[in-house]
């Protein structure tokens, strides 16, 4: 995975450090009514490239916040049946009676649903 990376990053620095070197021409930002001011040319495309970037990266986390809340969710979920089921194993040890995981441990246990 770590030659993967480096195979694409190695690749993309160069471009971008060849595009730089390649459009230093000044050219003029126009933020009217407030500033012009000279800028090279591969600024203003390498902080366009960047702010759509960071948008893009705000949309999909903003997306995928119903799914991490369902997991969330899920995770509290499954605590609660797993602190639900060792209490239950422990009343079980209490009566006398042999818990499931003493009894074969490893083994998968059939379940079945009533139909």
């Amino acid at each position: 995975m770590r030659l993967v990376h480096w195979l694409v990053t190695l690749p993309v620095t160069f471009l971008l450090i060849d595009f730089a070197v390649s459009n230093r021409e000044p050219v003029t930002v126009s933020l009217w009514p407030f500033i012009d001011f000279p800028t090279p040319a591969f600024v203003v495309v390498l902080l366009a490239l960047a702010a759509g970037f960071l948008l893009g990266e705000l949309v999909a986390w903003l997306s995928a916040a119903p799914r991490r809340r369902k997991a969330r969710s899920e995770a509290r979920r499954i605590e609660a049946l797993e602190r639900e089921l060792r209490a239950v194993e422990a009343q079980l040890a209490q009566q006398g009676g042999a818990s499931p995981q003493s009894k074969g441990r490893g083994e998968a246990v059939a379940m079945t649903r009533p139909r």
